[in-house]
Parts: C-alpha cells; sequence; structure tokens
C-alpha cells in the first residue's frame, strides 16, 4: 500500500498531508476524554509496525504487505487503530524506510479512510464473530485500500498502467484468505483470558 517517491506531486503530497492531519486532529480529542485509548493507540502501532516488518513485498507501483489491520481494530478499537497506523507508519519511516516519510500522509490515508468506511459501515452492525463476518471486513477493507492506491496512482505524475495496479490488487487477495483465521486466533486467545483489569486497559471490549 506504499507509494514510491516520486509518483505524486509535491502539491498533492502537501495535500495528502493536511488531509491526515485534520483527519487525526478530529480524533483526537477523543484520546484526551479516554486515556486508555492512548495506551492501545500505542500498542496498535507495536503490533501495527511488526505485522508490516514481517511480510512485506514490492508488487509492481506499490508493496504488498501483511498489515494485520482486522485483528488490529477488533482487538484495539477504531480510534487505536486510526492512531496506531500514523505511528506505526511513523516509526517505519524513522527506522527501516526513510524514503517513505515523503509520502506519509499518502500512505496513512490509503489505510485510515478505509477504516473510516469499514467503521462506519460494516464494523457497526457486527455481530457475533464468524470467519464470515471477518472475511467480509477483510474484502471491504482491503478493497479499499487497494481503491486508495489506485486513486494516488490515477492523479500521480508518473504513467502507471492499469495492469501494473491490478496484479498489486490482486496480490491483495491471499491477504483477505488468511487474515481472517488470524484474527479469529488472536480474539479466541484475548477472549479465553479472565478480565483482568490489565486486558480492560489494554483491549477493547469486543476482544473480550
Amino acid at each position: 500500500m506504499h507509494i514510491e517517491p516520486g509518483y505524486v506531486a509535491n502539491a498533492k503530497i502537501l495535500a495528502a498531508n493536511a488531509g491526515a492531519i485534520a483527519l487525526l486532529g478530529s480524533q483526537s480529542v477523543h484520546l484526551l476524554r479516554q486515556p486508555q485509548l492512548i495506551v492501545r493507540s500505542l500498542l496498535a502501532a507495536v503490533f501495527f509496525s511488526l505485522a508490516m516488518q514481517a511480510f512485506h513485498l514490492r508488487v509492481g507501483p506499490s508493496e504488498l504487505h501483511f498489515l494485520g489491520a482486522m485483528p488490529i481494530y477488533l482487538s484495539f478499537g477504531f480510534l487505536p487503530a486510526l492512531f496506531g497506523f500514523a505511528v506505526g507508519l511513523l516509526v517505519q519511516g524513522l527506522l527501516f524506510e526513510p524514503t517513505d516519510l515523503v509520502h506519509l500522509g499518502i500512505n496513512f490515508l490509503s489505510l485510515a479512510l478505509p477504516l473510516v468506511v469499514v467503521h462506519a459501515t460494516l464494523g457497526k452492525r457486527l455481530g457475533a464473530l464468524s470467519v464470515r463476518s471477518i472475511l467480509k471486513l477483510d474484502a471491504a477493507y482491503y478493497s479499499g485500500v487497494t481503491l486508495m492506491v489506485g486513486f494516488w496512482l490515477a492523479i500521480g505524475e508518473v504513467a502507471t498502467p492499469v495492469s501494473a495496479w491490478a496484479a498489486f490488487a490482486l496480490s491483495y487477495a491471499a491477504i483477505v484468505a488468511i487474515e481472517p483465521l488470524v484474527t479469529l486466533l488472536v480474539l479466541r486467545t484475548l477472549h479465553g483470558r479472565p478480565a483482568h483489569p490489565v486486558l480492560r486497559l489494554c483491549f477493547a471490549a469486543r476482544a473480550h
């Protein structure tokens, strides 16, 4: 989901950065009202960073990552996942891939906007967790991610064949097939633990 440097003009990068700051700023008040969300956001950032570094592969104009998006979202909650993506991308850029800092706002929006849409639609109506329900979440989310990548490429300065984007989008089918199993494993592990105060602090209610 990373957009390589050189694909997007500086003015559009600045606009994306402004959009990312506006999105995070509009949600930051909730962190101040609920300090436990700060703890969950930091934990989400750690798990997100580890997931990204565990597997990443260059595919066409972007990269295929194991993001762990739905395990993070369902374990920590919407806001921690949102801020965890931002902090995780920043940490990755600072420690592993400095060139990614150029498109930090773009890469964040590629992950954040699909999460906002999924949370406002399927996430709000989510009932009992099952492979089928989590598969729907994953399919919707990663469809959004690939569409966001397509959007950035479409407005980019470098002509990118549709076939190159299609190859990238198709590569995420493997993630959609695997991640629901990881999500169920994580949630059932958390659910099997006693409701310790530390768990209540660190994880969202759905994880218990």
